[in-house]
């Protein structure tokens, strides 16, 4: 089905899945942060916190649950070709949905033409409306991922504002990695302006283009076939305008308290690519807000640190 309503059909769905209780939702509260002058996103979600773990079979020869095979009509937006628009169960902030392949595809193999056809669309119906998409992907054991059914996910900008101080200024990161001088920070990225009108295929070798430059940086080679494992863990962000890849090392890091007494952990996926990061428990939550250095810290564990590579 055509997509041009998108944002309205997400929108429905999602106040109709919250009335029947179909997904857990709970408002958060927020504030900026801002790690060499670029503002990022704290949350804060207790709530999430009561989020059940992937369920894992007693039965080794049971397959695990997969919520992206034959999703529930109260969750399903829309069909995209070979691909589910599905809403996130668990959303942090209003309108996340997912774009899920409707057959199984491992999430740690590398993303191929027809998945950027479909989140293209995605953007697009969006960006016709006068709202832009925020799209992240996490591929690998250290990117924050907790599926392995091939899924990218979107959030609109719009509700990412909500909640924000008519003040504060915030607006994607991704967007910002593409300025020139590319902004510093403490894990190395790699980013590409998208230009208008882009086509899948060249969306796809933009994405293959940043791949390939972050499986150098860390001395591997890159997939060349169809339906091949990233042999790396990554981390893609992308709006209507750029595209940026980080690749990871570490999912997050323990936070402590002047006395090396441990907090808690902030662990990160690909929204800090957006320029958010989430804590589930008041005493992270106030522990990070209070000292941004711990943000710098969180930041220069997840990756390459920015000071090992070259000039």
């Amino acid at each position: 089905m055509g997509l041009r309503n998108l944002p309205t059909l997400v929108r429905e769905k999602f106040e109709g899945a919250q009335a029947a209780g179909d997904i857990a939702y709970s408002p958060t509260q927020l504030t900026i942060l801002h790690c060499n002058s670029l503002p990022f996103q704290l949350r804060y979600s207790p709530f999430l916190a009561q989020k059940p773990k992937s369920d894992k079979p007693k039965d080794v020869t049971q397959k695990p649950f997969d919520p992206f095979l034959d999703p529930p009509q109260s969750l399903l937006v829309a069909e995209v070709g070979s691909h589910n628009l599905v809403l996130n169960k668990f959303p942090v902030i209003p309108d996340h949905f997912i774009l899920a392949t409707k057959e199984f595809e491992e999430q740690t193999h590398m993303l191929e033409e027809v998945d950027f056809k479909a989140a293209y669309e995605c953007l697009e119906s969006y960006h016709a409306q006068g709202e832009e998409l925020f799209g992240f992907f996490n591929s690998g054991e250290h990117s924050g991922a907790s599926q392995r059914h091939r899924h990218i996910q979107f959030i609109p900008v719009e509700s990412m504002r909500a909640g924000l101080d008519q003040k504060a200024k915030w607006s994607p990161l991704a967007d910002s990695l593409t300025e020139t001088p590319a902004p510093e920070l403490p894990f190395t990225y790699f980013a590409a302006p998208l230009p208008v009108d882009i086509h899948p295929s060249d969306l796809h070798a933009t994405y293959i283009g940043l791949h390939h430059k972050a499986c150098q940086l860390v001395g591997t080679a890159s997939p060349v076939d169809r339906g091949t494992e990233s042999p790396i863990s990554y981390n893609l962000g992308f709006t209507h305008k750029s595209m940026v890849l980080c690749p990871r090392t570490a999912e997050g890091l323990s936070i402590k308290d002047a006395d090396g007494n441990t907090l808690g952990s902030v662990a990160l996926n690909g929204t800090i690519l957006a320029g958010t990061l989430l804590v589930k428990s008041e005493t992270e939550w106030n522990a990070v807000r209070k000292d941004e250095q711990i943000l710098l810290e969180v930041l220069k564990t997840i990756g390459i640190p920015t000071n090992t590579i070259d000039s």
